[in-house]
């Protein structure tokens, strides 16, 4: 089969290069979650950004093994090899063995992803399950002359690797110690773990033997063991967040290319940050939004995939519960003007025609995966009254393979609307099911009561209210008519919380 030109962006190189891969199947690695926690949408949005990508180059007609591993061990708080592990953290936190947490976040981390409708890699490698594979490759590294030994690790040793500020472009005089890592006694500020060893004072709950002493892995060699025994020496493509750039990605080309004396990866991508008021979405600072978060706010996860598609994975994404409702509602449009299809099945659609109407979704796919453009293109097919419903039909479901919204599914459960008029206040209630009359005036009390008290200037109250509506997952809106809108998905808990 002929292979479709496809164009990525290329963080090695800094340009969009034509995709030829060295491998059959294409070797495609991406970084996984850490699960000590629940998965936020920004984490997410990378995930979908590579989604695509394997969906877009199946499209262009490669064979594609995929993986995506699960981090259960040795990320630390720090990307300076310092802090407490992030799965020791989170078992402290919630009073749970590692392996319990473990087994819970990378549970809940594949409901999420099935929400998204993110299929499933090839495989799921768990780094506890590599941990001989990840000492042979520190041994290799140690036997050709890249380590040293602290008083709490076996490290790399950057000064050995010359190239290893190129792929970051780092500026050596410019990391100096402290600005990017603590030092310790590492010869260097850009030096890495690459075996811990455990603590003196304390048993760790995941911690192995090894020719160095009882320890565990550091973070960034355990990516390159499990690509290196699931894939092959030299891969095509890596994928991760843009955070991973400077630290993470970099050290692993350097441990990867110098254990191997081989190219690591030949392309790399990265998506970038889901953005907030108050910078990059993270759980660190615990301003982050969960999948089931947006569930209760009544809002379809699928629509978050299409709110990812307004902006090109590679440009930062400003959330906003607004804009995804809008994205919801665009996502609702497109699935009725499909919906609203009216196809002749006596017509047949002739296969070069169909891509001929394909190739505008496809080309703007193949340019780097620009999701904005492949939207609009989808609209312009369905707007154009030349093209039959016949192959509209057929197109969507072309474009959708991509896509992955579900574009034939239908919402079984409607949604019904009650519009009041209150003390000159017009209100429209949207909800599913039957209303009850308590919640009903419940919402009409609040709603009359907040818009008093922003006309009188009580924003202290005004804004007491808007968190109530929150916390009982009633999304609230001002109508450009003037009206205000209530949108209620759980009926039992707003009732419960608003009474």
């Amino acid at each position: 089969m002929k292979k479709r030109d496809l164009y990525l962006y290329n963080t090695a190189s800094g340009r969009k290069e034509l995709f030829e891969p060295k491998n059959d199947p294409v070797q495609m690695y991406c970084c996984g979650p850490t699960v000590y926690n629940y998965a936020h949408i920004g984490n997410l949005r990378t995930y979908i950004f590579e989604d695509v990508l394997r969906r877009a180059l199946r499209a262009c007609g490669y064979n594609v093994r995929h993986i995506v591993n699960i981090t259960d061990v040795g990320h630390l708080v720090s990307d300076a090899d310092t802090g407490e592990d992030k799965m020791e953290t989170g078992a402290a936190r919630e009073g749970k063995s590692v392996w319990d947490i473990a087994a819970f976040y990378t549970a809940k981390f594949m409901d999420d992803i099935s929400a998204l409708n993110i299929q499933q890699p090839d495989l799921w490698p768990k780094a506890t399950d590599y941990i001989p594979q990840m000492i042979n490759m520190v041994k290799s590294l140690e036997e050709k002359g890249f380590t040293y030994r602290t008083d709490d690790g076996i490290y790399f040793d950057t000064a050995r690797f010359p190239a290893y500020c190129d792929f970051a472009h780092l500026d050596p005089s410019s990391l100096r110690a402290g600005e990017r890592v603590d030092m310790g006694d590492k010869r260097s500020v850009t030096d890495f773990a690459l075996w811990k060893f455990s603590p003196k004072d304390s048993k760790r709950q995941m911690e192995w033997e090894s020719p160095w002493g009882i320890g565990f892995p550091g973070w960034h060699i355990e990516c390159s063991a499990m690509a290196l025994k699931e894939l092959s020496e030299s891969i095509d493509i890596h994928c991760g967040g843009a955070d991973h750039i400077r630290v993470h990605h970099t050290n692993e080309i350097a441990q990867s290319e110098a254990a191997t004396g081989k190219q690591f990866a030949k392309y790399w991508l990265h998506g970038e940050f889901l953005v907030l008021d108050k910078g990059k979405m993270a759980k660190s600072g615990g301003n982050f939004v969960t999948v089931d978060k947006l569930k209760e706010q009544g809002i379809n996860p699928l629509a978050y995939r299409m709110f990812c598609f307004s902006a090109h994975y590679r440009s930062p994404l400003s959330f906003s519960f607004e804009g995804v409702e809008a994205s919801a509602h665009g996502l609702n449009n497109l699935k009725k003007t499909i919906a609203g299809l009216h196809s002749d099945e006596s017509i047949i659609v002739d296969k070069e025609y169909l891509q001929k109407i394909c190739k505008p979704f496809m080309d703007a796919v193949c340019d780097d995966l620009n999701m904005p453009r492949a939207i609009a293109a989808v609209w312009e097919v369905l707007h154009d009254k030349s093209i039959n419903g016949a192959a509209k039909r057929l197109f969507i479901e072309e474009a959708d393979k991509i896509l992955g919204l579900d574009l034939f599914s239908v919402d079984e459960e409607k949604s019904s609307e009650i519009i009041e008029e209150i003390d000159g206040v017009k209100i429209s209630i949207v909800f599913k099911g039957d209303l009850s009359n308590n919640l009903k005036d419940s919402l009409i009390e609040k709603v009359v009561s907040r818009k008093k008290s922003r006309a009188q200037r009580n924003f202290a109250e005004a804004d007491r209210i808007r968190d109530l509506f929150a916390a009982a997952g009633v999304i609230v809106k001002d109508l450009p008519d003037g009206a205000t809108q209530c949108v209620v998905d759980n009926q039992q808990k707003a009732e419960d919380l608003l009474k």
